[in-house]
């Protein structure tokens, strides 16, 4: 089973809130997921990022693929850095 961190979408119609997620990258992008790592709103200035950083390299120790907007955000919570550092040991 492949898992990718990916958001998925919640909130109302023209009022995106998003859920940073580990999934089988097979499901849908609503779908299941493994499990809930943090969270990230785009309408507040400046953007609102909330990631549990230590759940967050747990899953890339395991072999997960962050998305590309995924990782900008796990860059921006310090979690990218954390992992790159542990990887190396």
């Amino acid at each position: 089973m492949a898992v990718k961190l990916r958001l998925t979408r919640i909130g109302k119609t023209k009022q995106p809130h998003y859920r940073v997620i580990a999934s089988d990258s097979r499901t849908p992008r609503d779908g299941r997921f493994l499990e809930i790592i943090g969270q990230y709103n785009p309408r507040l200035e400046p953007s609102g990022v909330n990631i549990d950083n230590d759940k967050a390299v747990a899953w890339l120790m395991k072999g997960a693929q962050p998305t590309e907007r995924v990782r900008k955000l796990l860059e921006i919570s310090g979690a990218w850095a954390q992992y790159t550092e542990n990887r190396g040991k």
